[in-house]
């Protein structure tokens, strides 16, 4: 048998299949929130919290996941939060109502959440570390294509079946996750002594959930609203006492003393700012194609479709490309094609041909995935094996953090600015401006016979079109001097010091374990 044979692929499959799923239905739903809207006579802003909910509890129990890997074992673990996920899928096709449909994507998110972290550090235990760029591009495939294709299938679910399927397709996946998990994975050695620090885990649970709140209602309540004021002080607060906590514990739940470790922390920086890049994309184009130019959420996500091909396409070859020369070479040239498109998106005309759109999108998603998973995947090799399961957890939170700031961040620049160019756009279509005057009785003229007084009206429909425009080229230039922020800590992830980072490491794991020797002398 060859080497490459003994790779095992089947365990690679069943992470890759279960990741997808958690992260396909963070998209697939939200097509659905409309219907379960008028379903459930709920507000707009009840129903958010079906979205909102999923994000908080899956933020909190991230942390948790390395403990829990390492006391019980990781495929325990992992195939635990699959039953978790699946039993709240099961729990959210009963709902009855926005309270319960609340409650049951807490419980589905107790295992969502889980499900990244869990699954990226078991890859990291199972898979050799010179071929380990080839396993996380494949891996890394669903964080792109899974929300892709989620408006898509959410919107035929919901067009052609119910709702409810949205939901119970999590089920027969689930189940054969856990079924073909059970025969292809190993289980990991386990620390049977370990023992939970329920503060620490407390304080970043809390952190992680005042943050996340504050990041994603604070353009609702407002952003110097007492509300989350009091949440990011709390959020911040909390993090600076989980810190000084963790440094003074045996067993903290996460090992903050990886922040000190410079190419990690260069690489957590680097592949939270491509993310961000990612997720800005994710939230602007579905807003550009349904409300400027008219397609429904599945014609949406057939736009997108090609882009998520592109990135199955590319995140293996970026992958192969990570195990020859590192990460430093990838991730430069995906940073500078994502720079590059990103830069074209901010000229976005509200007429611009879809085929046009959609080859910016294939070309942008192509420098992704050159980029995502190299730039993480550095960052992780400098961790000892027994500490990937803390590593992966403190990426994971951090992930989601930057993600929310991210899409908080242009959501902010899109309101304003596009009320900023709503002001200016109707100023220069003044009566008392002679040229807008001629073009306002044109207008009427031909409109005059059809929809007699409403021109005023059909006026300001296509100011807001056209101010909504200008405003995503705005917040396209505030993501792409973001992804500019990537670039200072690329250089941090050469080869020569992943492997000079990955001795330090092992070294200082070795004099901790052995101050933690009992003493041999009476």
């Amino acid at each position: 048998m060859t080497k490459e044979q003994a790779l095992p692929w089947s365990a690679l499959s069943v992470l890759v299949l279960g990741t997808f799923m958690g992260v396909l239905d963070s998209s697939i739903v939200n097509v659905a929130l409309p219907h379960l809207m008028a379903l459930f006579s709920a507000t707009e802003d009840e129903i958010q919290w079906v979205m909102t909910i999923y994000l908080l509890v899956g933020g909190m129990v991230i942390p948790a996941a390395g403990f829990l890997g390492d006391r019980f074992g990781y495929k325990k673990a992992y195939l635990g939060s699959i039953v978790a996920f699946v039993l709240g899928s099961a729990l959210c096709g009963l709902s009855w109502s926005t309270t319960s449909m609340v409650t049951a994507r807490a419980i589905q998110a107790l295992g969502g959440g889980m499900v990244i972290p869990l699954s990226m550090a078991y890859l990291f235990r199972i898979w050799p570390r010179e071929k380990i760029g080839l396993a996380t591009g494949l891996w890394g495939m669903t964080m792109t294509v899974a929300p892709a294709i989620g408006p898509t299938l959410g919107g035929y679910l919901v067009d052609h079946v119910s709702w409810h399927w949205i939901f119970y397709i999590n089920l027969p996946i689930g189940v054969f996750t856990v079924m073909w998990g059970w025969l292809a994975l190993e289980e990991t050695p386990l620390q049977e002594d370990l023992k939970l620090d329920w503060l620490g885990l407390l304080l970043v649970a809390g952190a992680a959930f005042a943050l996340l709140l504050a990041l994603s209602k604070g353009q609702d309540w407002g952003w110097t609203s007492p509300g989350i004021v009091y949440l990011v002080v709390g959020g911040l607060f909390a993090t600076a006492l989980f810190i000084l906590w963790e440094l003074s514990v045996p067993n903290p739940v996460l090992d903050v003393r990886l922040i000190l470790n410079p190419t990690f922390v260069a690489s957590m920086a680097a592949s939270n700012l491509t993310s961000i890049a990612l997720f800005v994309a994710i939230f602007l184009i579905p807003l550009f194609c349904q409300n400027v130019q008219g397609y429904s959420a599945m014609q949406t996500g057939l736009i997108m479709m090609p882009a998520a091909l592109v990135t199955a396409l590319f995140m293996p070859i970026a992958g192969k490309v990570f195990d020859t020369v590192g990460a430093v070479w990838p991730g430069l040239v995906g940073m500078v094609v994502v720079a590059l498109v990103t830069h074209a998106l901010v000229h976005l005309t509200a007429d611009i041909p879809t085929h046009y759109l959609q080859i910016l999108l294939c070309v942008r998603n192509a420098g992704l995935a050159l980029a995502m998973m190299p730039l993480m995947t550095a960052g992780i090799n400098t961790i000892p094996t027994a500490r990937t399961g803390q590593a992966t957890a403190i990426a994971s939170v951090t992930r989601q953090v930057a993600a929310s700031f991210g899409i908080a961040l242009v959501s902010y620049v899109l309101t304003n600015r596009m009320a900023f160019h709503v002001e200016r756009l109707a100023e220069q279509v003044s009566l008392l401006n002679p040229l807008s005057y001629s073009y306002y009785i044109r207008f009427q003229d031909v409109l005059g016979g059809l929809a007699p007084g409403a021109t005023p009206a059909l006026l300001m429909g296509v100011i807001q079109k056209q101010a909504m425009v200008m405003a995503m080229g705005d917040a396209f230039w505030v993501a792409f001097w973001l992804v500019l922020l990537a670039f200072p800590f690329i250089p941090w992830l050469t080869p020569r010091r992943v492997k000079e980072e990955l001795r330090r490491q092992e070294e200082r794991l070795e004099r901790e374990k052995g101050s933690l020797q009992p003493s041999s002398n009476p």
